[in-house]
């Protein structure tokens, strides 16, 4: 059984903002998820290529900041997720 690793994805004007500027998607996951699982999960279910992943852990949570290759705009996958 494969264990879900992005919970939900984060939607502020914030985030929009980078979304729009740095290429760069917000994730929530769980806090015992690594950095290349991240990666390779949102790799897989979008078809796209991440350039870089960063975290920052908050109480039982962490946010996954991922940055996607510029021939992919992030745009397009909020598109598809309902966030635009």
């Amino acid at each position: 059984m494969k264990t879900i690793i992005l919970e939900k994805i984060k939607s502020t004007e914030k985030i929009v903002r980078q979304i729009e500027l740095d290429n760069a998607l917000v994730f929530v996951v769980d806090r015992a998820v690594s950095k290349p699982e991240i990666r390779a999960e949102v790799e897989d279910l979008f078809g796209v290529k991440v350039v870089k992943v960063r975290t920052h852990t908050m109480k039982n949570k962490k946010l996954a900041f991922v940055k996607l290759n510029s021939e992919y705009p992030a745009v397009d996958v909020a598109t598809k997720l309902g966030m635009m």
